[in-house]
């Protein structure tokens, strides 16, 4: 009887060895590919011009204007010219 005791707290502690090696065992992995990604990135952002200084929220603003005005002119254009088609085949 005591040997069965002995015998499975032997195998639990087997498993819990085994779960714990495999856990941090992945963790450590994932840190590490998540590090040599970030080494892989650093080159790359580094090489890149500095470009523009962060705009403002007003300068943005505009941007959002700009950039709805143009959507806006592009659907016109697009109903007209369906438009257009629609009479020509009539």
């Amino acid at each position: 009887m005591a040997d069965t005791v002995i015998e499975v707290l032997k195998w639990i502690g087997i498993v819990l060895a085994a779960g714990f090696v495999g856990y941090f065992g992945r963790y450590l992995a994932v840190l590490l590919i998540e590090k040599m990604r970030q080494k892989k990135a650093e080159p790359e952002a580094l090489s890149q011009p500095a470009g523009e200084p962060p705009t403002s929220p007003h300068a943005s603003l505009a941007e959002a204007q700009l950039k709805v005005e143009k959507k806006r002119a592009k659907a016109e254009a697009k109903k007209a010219k369906k438009e257009k088609k629609n009479q020509d085949s009539t």
